[in-house]
C-alpha cells in the first residue's frame, strides 16, 4: 500500500524535478518565491546546496502542507559551476567537464509549521572528452542556460557524453528521489 503524504508544495520551477514528484506519484503544487541563493564563503558543494535549499524553505510559512525546496550544486575540484551566464560561459563550463569527474550535490529541505529537515545527496559523474564542436552543437540545440554545469543528465549531453555515474541519477536531474521518499516518511512519521 502507498503511502499518502499531506498536500505537497514543491518550490522550484525546474520541470525536471516538477516531473520527478509526478512520476513519484506525489500530488503537489508549485509556488514559487524570489529568494537571494547567495551563500557565505568556506562552505563545502554540499553545505551550499543545502544552505540555499533551507533559505527557499525559509521563504514559506506552511502549517498544513509540506514544503519541499531543492537546490544542485555541480563541484569540479572544489570548484562550483552554477548556471550558465551566457554562451561563453556554458562553453567554458562544459569545456572543463569534458573528460573529466565532477560530482552534483543536490540539497534538500522539507518544512511543516516550525518543523524543517535537510539533507543532501552526492552522485560522482564521469563525463569522455568532446571536441569544442560538440560542446557548440549541445549548447545551440539544448540551451542549457537553466542547468547548474550547463548540462542535463537527461538529454543529449548525459546519453552522448557522460560515461558513467556512481551513485543517484535522478539526484544529477536535480532531485534525488529514492531518498527523498524515505526521507518524507521519516519526516512525516
Amino acid at each position: 500500500m502507498a503511502i499518502t503524504f499531506p498536500p505537497i508544495i514543491l518550490a522550484s520551477k525546474s520541470p525536471r524535478r516538477q516531473e520527478l514528484l509526478t512520476l513519484m506519484g506525489l500530488n503537489f503544487k508549485v509556488v514559487l518565491k524570489d529568494v537571494d541563493e547567495s551563500y557565505p564563503d568556506g562552505l563545502s558543494p554540499a553545505e551550499i546546496a543545502v544552505y540555499i535549499s533551507e533559505q527557499k524553505a525559509k521563504a514559506f510559512k506552511a502549517d498544513d502542507e509540506i514544503v519541499i525546496t531543492a537546490d544542485t550544486i555541480v563541484a569540479l575540484n572544489g570548484e562550483i559551476l552554477g548556471k550558465p551566464a551566457d554562451r561563453a560561459h556554458a562553453q567554458e563550463m562544459l569545456a572543463k567537464l569534458s573528460g573529466r569527474k565532477h560530482e552534483v550535490y543536490t540539497g534538500v529541505t522539507l518544512a511543516k509549521g516550525n518543523k524543517i529537515y535537510s539533507f543532501y545527496d552526492r552522485t560522482e559523474v564521469y563525463c569522455k572528452s568532446v571536441t569544442s564542436e560538440e560542446i557548440d552543437f549541445y549548447i545551440d540545440h539544448y540551451q542549457p542556460y537553466d542547468k547548474a554545469g550547463s548540462y542535463g543528465v537527461q538529454d543529449w549531453w548525459g546519453l552522448v557524453v557522460v560515461q558513467r555515474i556512481e551513485g543517484s541519477y535522478t539526484n544529477v536531474m536535480g532531485l534525488p528521489t529514492e531518498k527523498l521518499y524515505q526521507e518524507l516518511k521519516n519526516f512525516l512519521g
